[in-house]
Formats: C-alpha cells, sequence, structure tokens
C-alpha cells in the first residue's frame, strides 16, 4: 500500500523562487512508493494549519522552504504518527544540515524517497514549539532586525547585519534556573540547542543530540570586539565550546528571569516576550526523515 505525502511550499523562503517544485516532485518522487499532494502557503501560519489537517489523512508531510516553514509544519504534526520530512529552501537550514538532509535538492528528493526516519526531541519555549534552536540577546535581536527591514535572506546579509549592529549591542543579565540549579549571568547571547546549530554550519553546542532528552543551554558572555571573527571561526570549526566566552550547561527545565522584555527567536523567527521565559524539553516528540549519513 501507498504513503501518502502532502508537499508543502512556503514560497518565500530564503528568498527562492518556488515555482518550480511542482515540477521538481513530480519529477524525482518515487510514484511507487508514494501518493502525493502540494499546497502552496499564502501568509504566515497557513503552513501550520495545513500540517494540523493532514494529521491521519498523510503519512507525511513535507515543509519545502527554511527553519521558519519547518518549524510551521513540525509545530503542527508534533506527538502525533505523522512524519515530517524536509526539502532545504531557506537562508540557513539548521535542522536539516544537523539531520544531514542534503541541500541538493535532486539529492534531498532522494533522501525523501529512502523514507529513513527517526524520532527526535523537540523544545517548548513559553508553551510554543521550536525543533532546532531558540534564544534571546544578541541573535534574537538580529532575528527582529531582519523582520522590520529590507534586508534579503542568506548568510551574507545576516554576516552585515551582526556587523552593523554588533558595536552598539549591550549585553544582558539574567537570572537562570535550570533543573533547579541557579545561574546569573551577564549574557551576549542566550541559546536553548536542541541541534548544535543555528544554520549555515554554524555550531554554537558541538556536543548538542536531537535524541539525549536535553536542550544545550549555551551562555554566550560579553567578549571583546576585536574576538568577533574568532567566536565566528570557533562556530564553524565547531569549537566554540572550548571558548573561555561559552558556557554550555546541559538541562531539561529552563527559567530565565530578565530585567525587560525584550526579543526573542523561536527556530530564527522573531517574537517579543516579556521578563519571565520558560524552557523545557519534550523528548521523542517528532518522527522525522533524515539523511542516509545521519548517525546519532
Amino acid at each position: 500500500m501507498k504513503r501518502k505525502a502532502l508537499f508543502i511550499i512556503n514560497p518565500v523562503s530564503g528568498g527562492k523562487n518556488k515555482e518550480g517544485v511542482p515540477e521538481l516532485v513530480q519529477k524525482y518522487v518515487d510514484t511507487t512508493i508514494f501518493d502525493y499532494d502540494i499546497e502552496f502557503t499564502t501568509g504566515i501560519f497557513h503552513a501550520n494549519g495545513l500540517a494540523r489537517a493532514a494529521v491521519g489523512e498523510y503519512d507525511i508531510v513535507v515543509a519545502v522552504g527554511g527553519d521558519g516553514t519547518v518549524n510551521e509544519v513540525a509545530s503542527g504534526i508534533v506527538n502525533t504518527n505523522t512524519t515530517l520530512a524536509v526539502i532545504p529552501y531557506g537562508s540557513g537550514n539548521g535542522l536539516s544540515r544537523f539531520l544531514n538532509i542534503p541541500m541538493n535538492v535532486e539529492h534531498a528528493f532522494k533522501t525523501f524517497n529512502q523514507a529513513r526516519a527517526i524520532t527526535i526531541d523537540a523544545g517548548k519555549m513559553n508553551g510554543q514549539w521550536f525543533f532546532n534552536m531558540a534564544g534571546m540577546g544578541f541573535d534574537a535581536h538580529i532575528s527582529h532586525v531582519f523582520a522590520h527591514g529590507s534586508e534579503k535572506r542568506g548568510f551574507v546579509s545576516y554576516f552585515k547585519s551582526s556587523i552593523n549592529e554588533i558595536s552598539t549591542y549591550k549585553s544582558k543579565d539574567y537570572h537562570i534556573e535550570i533543573d533547579g540549579v541557579a545561574y546569573d549571568r551577564e549574557a551576549f547571547m542566550l541559546s536553548m540547542a536542541n541541534s548544535s546549530q543555528y544554520g549555515n554550519n554554524a555550531h554554537v553546542s558541538p556536543t548538542a543530540s536531537v535524541q539525549d532528552g536535553l536542550l544545550d543551554v549555551c551562555i554566550i558572555k560579553p567578549f571583546p570586539l576585536w574576538r568577533f571573527p574568532e567566536m565566528g571561526l570557533r562556530m564553524f570549526t565547531k569549537t566554540a565550546d572550548s571558548s573561555k566566552y561559552v558556557e554550555i550547561i546541559k538541562g531539561k527545565n529552563v527559567h530565565i528571569t530578565r530585567q525587560q522584555e525584550g526579543p526573542i527567536h523561536l527556530d530564527g523567527e522573531p517574537q517579543v516576550a516579556g521578563t519571565d521565559i520558560d524552557i523545557e524539553v519534550v523528548p521523542n516528540a517528532l518522527n522525522v526523515i533524515v539523511g542516509a549519513s545521519y548517525h546519532k
């Protein structure tokens, strides 16, 4: 019996044209294994509604887009028997890269056809799902700047925005409780890592696992501006955790208190939140198709 798949295509993610994706689906999907339907999203949260409606009708829901699209789709099928697949079309593609889903579209479809699925953990921040990374501080600030500016998405734009903003950004004080243990820290950035990377192979927590039932609380401490290139290089060489400016504490339940409301992000999508923030890991929450070379 064939499996049913629903492809949910975000036409605006990553600034990449996706008009030709239906032809690629027709060309590359193994129709001896799958029947499929295709939907294009028309606005924010549409992907989430489509994914929710697909539960019970489709075996696999495919997010065609970036981390924001993945988050919307996964949030709609989390804690169900429905499986997520991803055809990466975003600017960072953090979760896809971590799960070794190929960035090459044809190879990504081959990965889909192979349908090698695992079950991964998810995170919740103030009751909202994230699957790759959530946080506050400088990266949330940059996401906020992106959302309200005219910059095109992509690594180069992100890097330019970081350079423009870093000299005026002030680190914040946080009271952090991780599984009942309290830490008071001044932080440039606080990241809750389910996977190891933000996207574009920038790894903030090289030992993070999506299957260990833990989140990695990554505290990026204030560092001299001249060390910014070094901090970036460490992320791309998977050595961020050996920097004296990076502290990583693994845990299940996290409560953060800060002095004023401000930006947060969930899988790169910005929001504004208050002074009290609750984060928890939800083990074994999502079935997802991974690349052939992915190892636990």
